[in-house]
């Protein structure tokens, strides 16, 4: 069962910044694929940016020019910066990721997620 552990989430006023960290557990072999989405209540997960293991990122439109994501490989840790924060960013932040422990089969697995509140 992977284990991806979220840190980072806390409460931030309207224009301040957060930096989230995922770190994946040593049993994992490798990771392909690594990512951010988040959920506020009543609503579904949402992706907010993902990271292939070459670097190649992708974003969700929302957050294009605010939030950067980053992975360090030998870590086994993908990073969401989050600048320029709204309200409407509030919400849990969930870290997600393509991981095998063998070598050969791939699964997606999920942090247990981080909440971040932006204030008014």
């Amino acid at each position: 069962q992977v284990q991806l552990v979220e840190s980072g989430g806390g409460l931030v006023q309207t224009g301040g910044s957060l930096r989230l960290s995922c770190a994946a557990s040593r049993t994992i072999l490798s990771i392909r694929d690594m990512g951010w989405y988040r959920q506020t209540p009543g609503k579904q997960r949402e992706l907010v940016a993902t990271i292939t293991r070459g670097g190649v990122t992708n974003y969700a439109d929302f957050v294009k020019g605010r939030f950067t994501i980053s992975r360090d490989n030998a870590k086994k840790t993908v990073y969401l910066q989050m600048n320029s924060l709204k309200p409407e960013d509030t919400a849990v932040y969930y870290c997600n990721a393509e991981v095998t422990h063998t070598g050969t089969y791939y699964y997606t697995g999920w942090g247990q997620g981080t909440q971040v509140t932006v204030s008014s």
